[in-house]
């Protein structure tokens, strides 16, 4: 069964990551199928919502494959990598219909970025959100990705969340304004469906404004951010934690 899942139910085109037994964890193949979803709700008049959700109930998607790291040699990699990544977020944030993020589970690293640039999220009290690379791998993220947490979360929370490598409860995400609705787990396939009518009732270009309107208030005047992540994802600190990670092990974290 493919690991990511693109289905048009009327109007409505879903796509699944589904890889539960690795929490969904993200691929280059997932990424660029997610890309492709995209392009199709662009392409096709029919479908007026696109809707993004994890396979089980314990990930939304739970970051990125840790073993596609392995083969980066120097900062010039990270970069690539951090443009790669890019591509997919701003095609997704770029998409004409609206946007929901259905989230149980964790939402963590690739997945909090994928949720955050989705219009709407629904999330359960369960859900847990972060990226908690200070703690694992010791890499950094994108400007645009800066961008996109301290839009939706603020530099006080988006600090918080990063420098202590937390995750933040569905609860917390919700009370930080992240997510649009929280429901408990049972109750959420029936909120889900009455988010969705209310989408499909509205006006597709009024929407549509709001959205991209939101969009360019938000990338105006974005920085250039290669240097950071060049030297982050070239750094020995990096290099060491790949390994350690896949191996389960601590990293003595050298700053250098």
């Amino acid at each position: 069964m493919s690991d990511l899942l693109v289905t048009a139910d009327g109007p409505v085109l879903r796509v699944v990551f589904n890889r539960p037994a690795r929490h969904n964890a993200l691929t280059w193949v997932m990424r660029d199928g997610l890309y492709d979803a995209c392009e199709r709700a662009d392409a096709d008049p029919g479908i007026r919502l696109l809707v993004l959700s994890g396979a089980g109930e314990r990930a939304f998607v739970s970051g990125t494959d840790i073993s596609q790291f392995a083969a980066f040699t120097d900062g010039a990699d990270g970069v690539a990598y951090e443009r790669r990544i890019q591509r997919v977020v701003d095609r997704l944030e770029r998409v004409r219909v609206p946007t929901l993020a259905v989230v149980q589970g964790y939402c963590v690293g690739a997945g909090l970025i994928l949720a955050a640039a989705c219009d709407l999220r629904l999330a359960v009290p369960e859900a847990r959100f972060g990226a908690p690379i200070a703690r694992t791998l010791g890499n950094c993220l994108s400007m645009n990705t800066y961008s996109l947490l301290v839009h939706h979360l603020g530099p006080a929370r988006t600090l918080d969340m990063l420098l202590r490598a937390r995750l933040y409860t569905g609860e917390e995400a919700h009370a930080a304004g992240f997510t649009a609705e929280l429901c408990e787990p049972g109750d959420l396939p029936a909120r889900q469906a009455e988010v969705e009518e209310r989408l499909l009732s509205h006006a597709p270009l009024s929407m549509w404004a709001a959205k991209e309107a939101v969009r360019r208030l938000r990338v105006a005047g974005l920085p250039d951010g290669d240097d950071i992540v060049a030297e982050v994802f070239g750094s020995a600190d990096f290099h060491a934690a790949v390994p350690a990670f896949l191996a389960k092990e601590r990293v003595a974290w050298q700053g250098r």
